[in-house]
């Protein structure tokens, strides 16, 4: 695709229904280790919005890296690879078990970079039963095949902080992630795909679940419904290690810097919480 014929995917927008039943609540709680309040009509964790709007693609029309092919309502950039990137969301009210949720979705951006990576950015709108819920910008990169594992720069994690959470992230966890997000990404579940094909090497813990922990872990050290939570990836984690959620020391009222990677190595995601 030209970068002319990229650009006229600027403002294509889509929309979709969801909801989180009693069921699927109680899967993302089991899948996260959270303790399972059974009556109804309970508060949904922050960011479990994310499980209810399931891409709805038959099996013949996804790729071969698991995702829907690219040329619908995302570009067809040419690059092989795509992952969530970063994001940023604003709370403006909380969302509940079984409330019908609709979610609006625009292309905001379309940033190219030399033909080797890009960016889209899509924006978001959730809205319960009451009204306007969740603003969200999401950052989608586009990546070219690697011919063998080339990492970022690691980070180092902070050595001071306020609390810090060890997780352990075997395949299962990341096999009902992927299953309540209904994410068939095979760098995910599929470890011959990841070694030989992604040259990962090994199953890619995902972005958002470890998104999910870090605002869980800044709720609760809060004990405040966040107001807004911003992340990016820094380094790809992998299930043969555990992860560490932590924040630092806070130097402003009401705002954790947050971080996310290996226990005594390197940082794997950034994040910032206020409440």
């Amino acid at each position: 695709m030209t970068s002319d014929a990229a650009q006229k995917y600027v403002g294509h927008h889509q929309k979709h229904t969801g909801s989180i039943s009693q069921q699927r609540f109680e899967e993302i709680n089991s899948t996260f280790g959270w303790a399972v309040d059974a009556s109804a009509g309970q508060p949904l964790a922050q960011l479990s919005h994310w499980c209810a709007f399931s891409p709805m693609v038959p099996t013949e029309d996804l790729g071969t890296d698991g995702h829907p092919h690219k040329g619908g309502f995302l570009p067809d950039l040419g690059l092989e690879r795509r992952m969530w990137a970063s994001g940023s969301l604003e709370f403006l009210q909380p969302l509940h078990v079984n409330e019908i949720l609709t979610r609006s979705a625009t292309i905001e951006k379309i940033d190219e970079k030399g033909g080797r990576m890009a960016f889209v950015t899509v924006s978001h709108e959730i809205h319960g039963e009451n009204g306007l819920a969740i603003r969200e910008s999401q950052n989608i990169v586009y990546l070219a095949m690697p011919k063998k594992f080339d990492p970022p720069v690691k980070r180092p994690m902070p050595e001071k902080w306020v609390f810090q959470n060890r997780l352990a992230m075997p395949s299962t966890r990341l096999f009902r992630f992927s299953s309540i997000t209904f994410n068939a990404h095979r760098i995910h579940y599929d470890l011959p795909y990841a070694k030989d094909i992604e040259k990962y090497p090994g199953l890619v813990v995902h972005g958002p679940l470890q998104a999910m922990f870090l605002a869980k872990a800044a709720g609760e050290y809060a004990k405040a419904e966040l107001r807004s939570f911003q992340f990016r990836g820094i380094h790809p984690a992998f299930h043969f290690d555990d992860l560490v959620v932590c924040a630092e020391e806070q130097t402003f009222n009401n705002t954790l810097s947050l971080y996310a990677g290996v226990p005594g190595g390197h940082q794997t995601m950034q994040a910032k919480a206020t409440w």
